[in-house]
Order: structure tokens, then sequence, then C-alpha cells
């Protein structure tokens, strides 16, 4: 079939699923029915549920499911499209190109080829200097008519960051070939970001800390490492969609989405504020999930956390669950967190207090974005309305306020050397405070 086909098939590691179509402007998505009949058949989300008599999906929730797999930034998609020459910007016509590595278990091929090598691994060892130009060639745009030098690694990664993905194997970093996976994220830093020019030039160091910060809390959270590649800084991150088989001959990908593809939101209304979901759209989700008490007080426990980090992009598409047989699900770790502690202030490339807001807002009276107007009353309005008992959230709140000091010590004493001090303490003294009028009753 051409390049202007209209049909990919879809592919849970080395198994048929069923087909994603695209017929007159209308995204089309059906299951094959022996993978449905199938003990380890699962939909592709919960937006996307087997239904009696296998009918089609069709419309925009196909399409919108499809759409999150991608990055979120036009600019990076459009780099994407001109280096591997997709027809447009389209979901479709940029995931015929890259969908052979995306975010959880799914693979998008061409009608007729087949992930024949997926049970084995195949790469190629890379150089440090290696490793760091394909750090620099993340951010590139091709010249026209400049070849793309690695016509092989074709991956989607959803977010809004410049990022990459590189295999670990047998203590080195490796270029999977074929159809073998990418076992870790390589995230470059930010730079200024939004209207206000914020300083987010540090953001790898940012992440990390607010990654181990909440693993100090008792937060399930993604693995990460801050790591120099020559004159390249990455935030290395361990993907949990990914694990090696129990022989260890090859990887297994594992099928989980995001909140946005759950709930069949379009990633153009991550926010709540744009009317994507919430605090108590998300909490209905965990309600069914298959650990739902626990599932459910992380994540109202990761909230006051974010509140106390101002870590002001928990959207909903940094919330994820893992799918598993006849459509069972269960909360992920944590990621993609970072506080704005370091860039709140008055000066050049900050940002105003008052105008710091969560992406998900607390209800009150009201709902509560701005993080200085949210007070306790306010968490435990929210906790009853999304079926926590008051006793539940005051507990965890107390919890939260007796971990918080030795949560700083320890992760204060884990600070690699020329970590950046400056940063570290501004997100300390941030929580400090919050910890502060979160003891306020």
């Amino acid at each position: 079939m051409s390049r202007k086909q209209q049909r990919l098939v879809i592919w849970m590691n080395g198994i048929k699923v069923g087909y994603w179509e695209k017929s007159k402007g209308v995204d089309s998505l059906e299951y094959l029915p022996e993978w449905v009949a199938d003990e380890q058949g699962r939909p592709l989300s919960l937006s996307l549920p087997f239904t009696p008599g296998n009918q089609v999906w069709r419309g925009n929730v196909v399409r919108d499911y499809f759409d999150n797999l991608l990055p979120d930034s036009e600019g990076i998609r459009r780099r994407l499209a001109m280096r591997y020459k997709a027809d447009s910007l389209e979901p479709f016509d940029l995931l015929t190109e890259l969908g052979k590595d995306c975010v959880g278990a799914i693979q998008l091929l061409h009608d007729g080829d087949e992930p024949t090598d997926l049970y084995s691994v195949k790469y190629h060892p890379l150089t440090e200097s290696e490793i760091a130009a394909t750090l620099r060639n993340t951010t590139e745009t091709l010249l026209p008519g400049r070849p793309e030098d690695n016509d092989d690694l074709r991956l989607s990664i959803a977010g809004a960051q410049e990022k990459t993905a590189l295999l670990w194997h047998e203590d080195r970093w490796c270029m999977p070939e074929g159809n073998t996976p990418t076992t870790h994220i390589f995230k470059l830093p930010l730079g200024l970001v939004g209207h206000m020019k914020a300083d987010m030039s540090s953001s790898v160091e940012n992440e990390w800390l607010c990654s181990v910060l909440l693993g100090q809390y008792g937060l399930p959270v993604a693995r990460t490492q801050i790591a120099h590649f020559e004159d390249q800084k990455a935030l290395v991150v361990e993907r949990f969609d990914r694990k090696w088989s129990g022989d260890g001959q090859w990887i297994i990908r594992l099928p989980q989405e995001d909140m946005c593809q759950a709930l069949g939101v379009s990633p153009l209304r991550k926010y709540q504020a744009d009317g994507g979901p919430g605090i108590s759209e998300i909490m209905e989700v965990l309600s069914n999930s298959d650990r739902a008490e626990r599932d459910k007080a992380q994540f109202f426990m990761t909230q006051i956390i974010f509140w106390m980090m101002a870590a002001t992009d928990g959207h909903a598409k940094n919330f994820s669950i893992s799918i598993g047989p006849q459509g069972r699900y269960h909360l992920t770790p944590n990621y993609d967190v970072l506080s704005a502690w370091p860039v709140i202030g008055h000066g050049n490339n900050q940002i105003s207090w008052q105008k710091c807001k969560l992406a998900m807002a607390v209800r009150g009276s009201s709902n509560y974005y701005q993080i200085y107007r949210i007070q306790r009353r306010h968490w435990i309005r929210h906790g009853e309305i999304t079926g926590l008992s008051k006793q539940q959230t005051e507990a965890m709140i107390e919890e939260i306020i007796a971990r918080t000091p030795g949560v700083i010590e320890r992760v204060s004493g884990l600070l690699p050397d020329q970590f950046p001090q400056q940063l570290a303490e501004s997100i300390f003294d941030g929580m400090r405070q919050q910890c502060r009028r979160l003891a306020e009753k």
C-alpha cells in the first residue's frame, strides 16, 4: 500500500489487535474478534471499550485517543513531520511515520508489515559523542534536501517537552533497531517557558528533585537520573511501560493510557480550565480501579503535595493508568513533575505568586486554581466531594505535615555535587511555607 494508505494495523507485543482507519476525514477503530475473545485481550482505552457485537468506534473519540500519543507542542510536531516526511500534522499521518514505538503497548504498522523480530533485542551500542549528537539532533530541524542520519528510530512520546528515547542494555546506552523498544526517555532542559518567559533552564534538576521528593513521601514515581554527555544535559527517565521478559530475551510493552485518553478528551483540553478533566473526574475513574482505595488516596495525596511544591503542570495527561487483561486497570507511578517555586517572584523571567495556578482546581465554595487562595478546608471539602471522609482527608493532611520536615532533610542530603543550591532551597522553602499554611485550621 502507498504512503497515502488510510489503514494502520494495531499490534500489542506481536499480537494483532485491530485496525485504525481514516475514510473521508473520519477516524475509525475496529478490534479483531479474536483479540476481544482472548483471555489477554483488553481495550486500548476506557473510552474505547469492547462492545456487544464488536461495534466499530468512529469519530473524535478515536482521533483524540491517537492524538494523545503525540507531542503536545505544534512546533515539535512540525519538526517531526519535516524530519520523517509525514503528509500532514494530522495524527493519522504523523503516526503512520512514528507509530512503531508509542507510549504504552501499541505499535502502528503498515498493512502487511509484522513485528517479526519482536522477541529478541536488536541494537547497536552508542558512544558518548553519539548520544550527545542524538540529543542535539532532537531539537534540530533538517534543512531541505539533507538526509536523516538515522531512519530507524521512529518513536512518538507525548508531552510538551523536547525528548528522545534510547535502550539501556548490557550496562550501556544503545540505539534500538527494528521493533526493539526503548527503555528510557531523555528529557532536555526547557529554557524560557510561557508568555512570562519563565526561566526553566534548570528543569532537568528541578524534575529530578521533585521525583525524589515524591518518592520520599512514599508515592510511586518514575525513576530518574541526571546525565551528561559532552555538552548535553538530560534527565533520564526509566520507562514504566516497559519490562524485560521472564527469560530476559526481549522487552515487553505494557499497555497504559493517560487520563485524557481514558476520558475521551482531546489533548487541547488537558487543562481543567480549558474544559478538561479535574480532580473529581479522575477520582471517579479511579473508583473503578482494581485497587481503588489505594489509587484514590495516592492521587489525592499527590494533589496536596503538588500544591505544596507549586507543581503547576499536573494536568490530565500527566496522570496515567496501566491496563490489564479484560480492561482491569490501576494508577501508574507519577511522572513529569516540575516545581514553579524557583521562578516565583517579581524579577525578570519570573511569575507573580498571585498568578501561580494549579492545573486542576480545588473545590471549596467555588473552583480555586490560584495556589495562594487554597486552604486546608478546601482540601477537606474536595475530599468529601470525591468520596473521602473528612477523617480520611484530615489524617492524610496530618501525615503530610508530620513527614515534610524529614522528607526535606533526607532529600537535602541526597543532592548530587554541583546541584544548584538556590533551586533546591527555593523548593524546600516554598514547601515549608505551604506546610505551615496546611497546618492552619
